[in-house]
């Protein structure tokens, strides 16, 4: 069983930087995808960014240019670097590795 824990969530003026992780514990699938969601109230939930199995970063256009996803397998954590953020950017972030889930830690973005 895979438990993944995010943190680095908070609050953060427009404009700002957020340093998001998703440590991983158990079976962990070094070779399996990783991806951070975003859940707002009142919108669709959003992939923002994902790590292919094969190490090609993808990002949703919402995000380009901001966001950098990346992963340490070594720690079996994974990151998202959330820079120049947005009100909109306001949502609580999950991580998705392999087939599991985070809880999700809480990004607000507001001046």
């Amino acid at each position: 069983q895979v438990q993944l824990v995010e943190s680095g969530g908070g609050w953060v003026q427009p404009g700002g930087s957020l340093r998001l992780s998703c440590a991983a514990s158990g079976s962990i699938d070094s070779l399996s995808a990783t991806d951070w969601f975003r859940q707002a109230p009142g919108k669709q939930d959003e992939l923002v960014a994902q790590l292919t199995a094969s190490g090609v970063a993808l990002y949703a256009d919402s995000v380009k240019g901001r966001f950098t996803i990346s992963r340490d397998n070594a720690k079996n954590t994974a990151y998202l670097q959330m820079n120049n953020l947005k009100p909109e950017d306001t949502a609580v972030y999950l991580c998705h590795w392999g087939i599991d889930w985070g809880r999700g830690t809480q990004v607000t973005v507001s001046s």
